[in-house]
C-alpha cells in the first residue's frame, strides 16, 4: 500500500495536530506498505532530510517495535536505550533526536502505520503528552476509515454502473446514502467530488439536469429519510443538528411541492435526485 497525496495531506495535518498539542519541535510518520514495514514519507520540524523514506520493518526499533505491538512507545534516549532495537541509530544520529514517542494509527484493528515526536534533548515524554499525539492518532484514523469507506463505495458504484449490472435497489439506495453522508466529511475536494459523481451515478441525476433544484445538503437529508432515518438519525449522519436537518427537509419538501415526508422521496426520486 503506497501513500497517495491526499493521505499525505492527512498525515501532516496530524503531524502538525502533533507539535501543537505536545509542544514538540519535531514530528514525522507514515503508513504501512507491503510486508509489514512502514516508510516515513512526512517531515515536520526536521533540520535533515535522514528521516525521509525511511523504512521501519516491524518490530525493529521504536516505530517497529509500535508496529508489532499496536501500541504507543517511548524512549528518552534513543541510542542508548535497551528496550529497541537500534537499526536506525544513524538517520536517528543526523537528525541529532534523543527523546522519542511513536504512537500507532489504528483503522479496523490493523495498524496503518506511525507518528512519531521527538526532541533534541533527553527528557521523559509521557502523561499528558503522550495523550495528545494519541489523540493525533485517533483523528489521524478516523480521517483514513472515511476515505476508506468513501473510496470503497465509490468504487462498488461505479463498477455496478459501468457493468450496467449491480445489487438490487435497496442495496443501491443504502449505497447512495453512505456516500452522500460521507462526502462532507472529505476534507480533500477532489474525492468528495468523485464520491459527489459516484452518487450520480446511481441516479438519473447523471443523465441530465433534474428539472427541480436542490440544495447538496437537501439531498443529503432526503437520501437519509429515503433509508428510514429519523430527523435525529439523520443529523448523526451529517454531523449537524436535527434541527437543522427539519429546515434542510421543509425546504426540499417546499421545492418538491410535496407535504409528507414520504412524498417528498417520491418526488425527488422522479427528478432523478434519489435512486
Amino acid at each position: 500500500m503506497t501513500t497517495d497525496a491526499s493521505d499525505a495531506v492527512e498525515i501532516r495535518n496530524a503531524l502538525l495536530r502533533l507539535r501543537r498539542g505536545t509542544g514538540l519541535p519535531i514530528a514525522f510518520g507514515g503508513l504501512m506498505e507491503a510486508g509489514q514495514r512502514m516508510r516515513i514519507s512526512e517531515l515536520s520540524g526536521t533540520a535533515t532530510h535522514a528521516l525521509r523514506s525511511l523504512v521501519v520493518t516491524s518490530g525493529t526499533g521504536l516505530g517497529g517495535k509500535t508496529v508489532a505491538l499496536s501500541r504507543p512507545c517511548v524512549v528518552t534516549d534513543y541510542s542508548a536505550s535497551r528496550q529497541i532495537s537500534h537499526e536506525y541509530d544513524a538517520p536517528v544520529a543526523v537528525e541529532g533526536l534523543r527523546s522519542v514517542l511513536a504512537v500507532p494509527v489504528v483503522v479496523r484493528y490493523r495498524v496503518r502505520g506511525v507518528l512519531y515526536g521527538a526532541l533534541r534533548t533527553s527528557l521523559p515524554l509521557g502523561g499528558r503528552m503522550l495523550d495528545v499525539a494519541v489523540e493525533a492518532a485517533r483523528d489521524l484514523e478516523r480521517a483514513l476509515g472515511v476515505r476508506d469507506e468513501a473510496r470503497t463505495l465509490a468504487a462498488e458504484a461505479a463498477a455496478g454502473a459501468g457493468a450496467g449490472v449491480g445489487p438490487g435497489w435497496e442495496q443501491v439506495r443504502e449505497a447512495h446514502t453512505a456516500l452522500r453522508a460521507l462526502a462532507p466529511r472529505i476534507a480533500d475536494p477532489e474525492l468528495r467530488a468523485e464520491l459527489l459523481g459516484a452518487c450520480a451515478l446511481l441516479t438519473a441525476e447523471s443523465a441530465g439536469s433534474p428539472r427541480v433544484r436542490l440544495a447538496p445538503r437537501e439531498v443529503d437529508v432526503l437520501a437519509c429519510v429515503a433509508a428510514g432515518a429519523t430527523n435525529a438519525v439523520a443529523a448523526e449522519r451529517l454531523g449537524v443538528t436535527p434541527e437543522t436537518v427539519k429546515g434542510y427537509l421543509r425546504s426540499a419538501m417546499r421545492k418538491l411541492r410535496a407535504r409528507t415526508r414520504g412524498e417528498a422521496v417520491v418526488a425527488a426520486r422522479r427528478a432523478g435526485w434519489l435512486p
